[in-house]
């Protein structure tokens, strides 16, 4: 068998690795257009954790309301029993 130069190895080792990431490319093409497509569609100055925040922060304000205005109701019910 020949002796192979360090240049042969070289290409070899370009080849294969040019051909495994043909490969995944390929098997992944939907996947891969889907993710690229988001990426182009995206915002980046709009951080998708403040809006979340703000949602969790509006529902807790939501909900503190709601329980003052029970609060209320079962006072004012309360006080026109009494009277």
């Amino acid at each position: 068998m020949g002796e192979s130069s360090p240049l042969k190895s070289l290409v070899v080792v370009i080849g294969a690795l040019a051909f495994g990431w043909a490969a995944i490319e390929l098997a992944l093409k939907p996947f891969l257009d889907k993710a690229r497509a988001s990426i182009d569609k995206s915002d980046p100055a709009r951080d998708p954790d403040d809006a979340a925040d703000v949602i969790a922060n509006k529902s807790v304000d939501e909900a503190e309301t709601s329980v003052a205005d029970a609060v209320d109701a079962i006072e004012t019910a309360a006080a026109e029993a009494t009277e």
